[in-house]
């Protein structure tokens, strides 16, 4: 997906086992799809700050879908029952969304997680890469890509940073 693409339309089931599309955050003002699961380090390093992002724009009219594209039956940890406990953690049932066929990651050439990507009210893909730039030790952070993203574009503004490498783990695609 390139910058300035319009989102497509998916739906997903959901934590909560209910299907979930893109109309559960069409009156959001800004949508942000995150691609994560639970076994990655680099994700566990984040899931805190993903938490802390999704609160603190939650009132700004920000919509969130988390997705776990990764194949469950070579890595357990990322099984649909795993990511209820996860979400049942974090309150994320409704916004945590299973790509059992891996089809919108591969809509959205996704290849990391954590992979973000942010759309404006128009729908369009105007910010994807990484949360920021100490995955490691949130207390070294030095540039919030993703809050900053998120902050120009609910004001409207052009994101100063669209693109920057997102650094994870990389999909587990199903072989076949």
């Amino acid at each position: 997906m390139n910058l300035h693409d319009t989102l497509p339309y998916f739906e997903l089931k959901g934590c909560d086992e209910k299907m979930h599309s893109l109309m559960d955050v069409s009156d959001k003002s800004c949508i942000l799809v995150l691609f994560i699961c639970n076994h990655c380090p680099y994700v566990q390093a984040y899931l805190d700050r993903i938490d802390q992002i999704i609160t603190q724009f939650y009132e700004d009219n920000l919509g969130v879908i988390l997705i776990n594209p990764n194949d469950a039956g070579r890595y357990p940890a990322d099984s649909f029952e795993a990511m209820q406990a996860l979400a049942a953690k974090y309150k994320w049932e409704s916004i945590y969304w299973h790509d059992e066929r891996q089809y919108v990651a591969k809509l959205f050439g996704a290849t990391r997680t954590p992979e973000a990507f942010l759309f404006n009210s128009a729908r369009e893909l105007v910010y994807k890469g990484g949360i920021d730039d100490s995955w490691e030790n949130p207390h070294l952070v030095t540039r919030i890509w993703l809050e900053d993203a998120i902050e120009y574009t609910l004001d409207g503004l052009e994101v100063d940073f669209p693109e920057t490498q997102a650094v994870g783990c990389s999909i587990k695609w199903k072989e076949g």
